[in-house]
């Protein structure tokens, strides 16, 4: 009997023993192959080559090449306004007409002095070359005919000073006058600018002087046009530096042939300077930052240690250069072209298997602008 109990421990121990091993085996291989567990979802970037030129930045505001507000010149009662809000008007076009029917009729009144003042300058030459009259009588009569004629000139001066004309070819703005209103001397009118092109004005500390130029090329973008970028060019430096700011007034042209930048506007600046450097970007969210060096992870093809070809990453140590908004230069250690993880970097370790989802992918913009809120 104690033989028989001790024959069935045995058997017991035995199998126990047996399923152990092959436990102990099948946990050994899975810990050796890493591509047997899950894939882990990341999303992926293709790291790329670009040339970063060192550029400076500042707050700019539009203004026009030329601008101004009409006004009034004299005292008058608008009857006309021949240019509404909005209108584009050549050099010389008549904006404003104000009341002329006094001075008209004072010409016609000079007018007729001055056809008398000829006739008697005619008759008294006549008899002075006679000799019939002194000299003092003819001088007379000249200085009466000039100066009828002066009276109709100037009569005439005030009729067109009534009528206001453009003083260049432009847009005119929203007037602030009606017809019938009563206008005084120096009052305002309407705006009138021209819009292509414009200046951008800005100013940039004292230490930036020697990098800048005439010609130099810049970029702007404005608040109404999100994401899109506008060439200008300097075509003024200041000639001396704000004693108290210590920075240089800078101005720039901008082509503005659909006239859809305007005069005010607040822009962001960008001048590039010359030069740059060659570096292959991704995104920030792709490095994984350490004290014993940075590192990305490389998307590429693996073979297991039973020969399986699976999606893994490798792990590859890269010097960074500089950043601009949502990228960050690599200068080594990365090529372009290659694909690297941009999301779920933590979670990843060298040769871990992975499934790619780029349907949502992190921002990759050099220069990233927050919502306004």
């Amino acid at each position: 009997m104690l033989k028989k109990f001790l024959i069935t421990l045995g058997g017991f121990i035995a199998v126990f023993l047996a399923l152990g091993g092959v436990k102990a085996a099948q946990i050994k291989k899975a810990a050796s192959s890493p591509h047997t567990l899950p894939p882990i979802g990341v999303a992926t970037f293709e790291s790329r080559a670009e040339t970063w030129r060192p550029t400076l930045n500042a707050i700019g505001t539009l203004a026009p090449v030329q601008g101004v507000t009409i006004s009034a010149e004299i005292d008058g009662t608008v009857v006309r306004v021949a240019a509404e809000n909005g209108a584009t008007v050549k050099a010389g076009d008549l904006l404003v007409e104000l009341d002329t029917s006094v001075e008209r009729s004072q010409v016609a009144a000079a007018e007729a002095r001055a056809e008398l003042a000829k006739i008697n300058i005619d008759r008294t030459r006549g008899l002075f070359e006679q000799k019939a009259i002194s000299r003092s009588e003819f001088d007379a009569a000249t200085a009466a005919y000039k100066q009828a004629g002066a009276e109709v000139a100037a009569l005439r001066a005030v009729i067109g000073k009534k009528q206001v004309r453009a003083p260049f070819e432009g847009r005119v703005g929203i007037r602030v006058i009606n017809l019938g209103q009563y206008v005084g001397r120096g009052a305002p009118l309407m705006p009138l600018q021209r819009l292509d092109p414009v200046y951008v004005n800005f100013s940039l500390p004292q230490r930036h002087l020697p990098a800048l130029a005439i010609g130099q090329r810049l970029g702007l973008q404005v608040d109404a046009f999100a994401g899109r970028r506008f060439d200008a060019t300097v075509s003024a430096i200041n000639a001396e530096v704000d004693a108290v700011t210590r920075n240089i007034f800078v101005q720039a042209t901008v082509p503005n042939p659909r006239e859809e930048l305007r005069s005010g506007m607040f822009a962001r600046v960008e001048v590039e300077l010359p030069g740059g450097d060659q570096v292959v970007v991704v995104p920030a969210t792709a490095i994984a930052y350490a004290s014993y060096g940075n590192s990305v992870y490389v998307v590429e093809r693996m073979k297991g240690p039973d020969g399986a070809e699976y999606l893994g990453v490798r792990q590859q140590f890269v010097k960074l250069g500089g950043t601009r908004g949502d990228l960050v230069g690599i200068v080594d250690g990365l090529k372009p072209g290659q694909k690297v993880v941009s999301t779920g970097v933590f979670k990843l370790r060298n040769g871990a298997e992975v499934q790619i989802n780029d349907s949502v992918q992190p921002s990759a913009n050099s220069a990233p602008r927050l919502p306004n809120t």
